[in-house]
């Protein structure tokens, strides 16, 4: 193991935060700056003793490598620093794309539903295999024996074409990021990219219209999971009950046995589905994986659920028209009959406005809906489109709330209020228990 100095710059972001604990768990010395705000990122840091320090130029020392996070540039004075000191400077996504190759790897990359399928995959064969895994949750780990390497490729910017994975699971193809994709076009184009560079093979949700029109390169399998007969994975038998979801698994004809998952919405068994296939092609144990599966508990953001008095709150990164509908169709399954309360919290004001009817038609599914300001970007901090808007067009709700004005939510009892967003939602849940401790 050489000794090499990692210092990250912007170490907060999820990406950024497991990639530092993966290469501190693999014997580096690791430490990274950043904004001095608080996120939710940082507890896996300080618990592994990686010192998280202010930006500042005296950070960066002689021997160091800097690892730069997607958010950053040159104009960052520990940049500038290493810059004089010719230190070298990775960017985030060349060092994993590094790291993965000496791994079987395995990236998943999708609009949506990439950290769950990420962090389901990585618990099921990190639990039969020595694995190590990169989740956008900001959880990571590395072990130096490990077979796979499991990881999120994020499409964003084309970050992804950085990565050649033996393995690529494709969730879907959607529209987002309008700031940087021009349509949807574009982001198949980006997807078409990545295929083209896996090396052994493919798998891809069947229902998806574009997923169906990837092609890979001669020799690598394409292979679709989903819930018809044309799906190469087909998931039959379905039952979805309120303390989870199982089905049969068909491949080729074959019977692979049944799977039990304690999640709830059609999305997780299509993820799961996802998660069986790639290590059906790498011949894990099918009853191993039964039982990997069914004591998956979640990652970070991702429908994660408390009991307050007689509420029920869920806390959800959904921050798309498709991630709105599979969470509110997941607390329909596990809370058939209470009342289903949405509190959403738009991202960006370009997203906003090209995905306006999505969210509409999305948020309409559940019982009554509430809004909060518009939560912008440093790239984005104004637009012509407000929340009031969305309001405006749904049928159940559509009321602006602030942090201030949180009253109208403690009408509800014996219901369930499930807070969505990529921002700062997060507050308002809080602000929402604090009112509910004095009701």
């Amino acid at each position: 193991m050489d000794k090499v100095f990692y210092h990250f710059v912007g170490i907060k972001g999820t990406g950024m935060s497991a990639l530092a604990l993966v290469l501190h768990d693999l014997g580096y010395q690791v430490q990274g700056s950043d904004i001095t705000k608080k996120t939710f990122t940082q507890k896996g840091l300080q618990q592994a003793g990686i010192d998280v320090l202010p930006f500042d130029q005296a950070n960066i020392r002689s021997g160091m490598t800097l690892i730069l996070g997607n958010a950053f540039g040159t104009d960052n004075v520990e940049v500038k620093r290493a810059e004089q000191l010719g230190l070298p400077i990775i960017k985030y996504t060349e060092m994993v794309g590094k790291l993965v190759d000496s791994y079987t790897s395995i990236a998943i990359a999708g609009a949506h539903g990439k950290t769950s399928t990420t962090g389901l995959l990585a618990h099921v064969i990190g639990g039969i295999e020595p694995t190590s895994y990169l989740i956008g949750d900001g959880t990571g780990k590395g072990q130096r024996d490990s077979q796979f390497f499991v990881f999120e490729a994020d499409e964003y910017r084309r970050h992804f074409l950085d990565y050649k994975p033996d393995y690529l699971i494709v969730t879907n193809i959607d529209f987002d990021h309008p700031d940087y994709f021009k349509d949807l076009a574009d982001v198949f184009a980006a997807f078409q990219s990545e295929v083209s560079q896996t090396k052994k093979a493919v798998l891809a949700w069947g229902d998806d219209p574009l997923a169906r029109k990837l092609e890979t390169r001669p020799g690598v399998p394409l292979y679709y999971y989903g819930l018809k007969a044309q799906d190469d994975f087909q998931a039959v038998k379905i039952e979805r009950t309120t303390t989870g979801s199982s089905f049969e698994v068909l491949h080729q004809g074959n019977n692979l046995g049944r799977f039990e998952i304690p999640m709830f919405g059609e999305h997780n068994i299509l993820n799961s589905l996802a998660v069986i296939a790639v290590s059906y092609l790498e011949k894990i144990s099918l009853t191993d994986l039964q039982n990997e599966l069914s004591t998956f508990s979640g990652v970070k953001r991702r429908y994660n659920e408390k009991k307050v008095g007689d509420m029920i709150l869920i806390d959800d990164y959904a921050h798309h028209p498709s991630e709105i509908k599979a969470t509110i169709d997941a607390a329909r399954q596990q809370y058939p009959e209470k009342e289903i309360i949405a509190v959403f919290q738009p991202h960006t004001y370009s997203r906003t406005k090209a995905l306006f009817k999505g969210f509409v038609q999305s948020l309409d599914q559940a019982d009554q809906v509430f809004l909060t300001d518009i939560f912008g970007s440093i790239r984005e901090q104004q637009g012509d489109i407000s929340s009031a808007d969305i309001g405006a067009d749904l049928q159940h709700g559509g009321q602006v709330v602030t942090l201030d004005n949180l009253q109208p939510l403690l009408q509800y009892h014996n219901a369930v209020i499930i807070f969505m967003g990529a921002g700062d939602i997060q507050k308002y849940e809080q602000a929402y228990e604090q009112l509910l401790a004095t009701r």
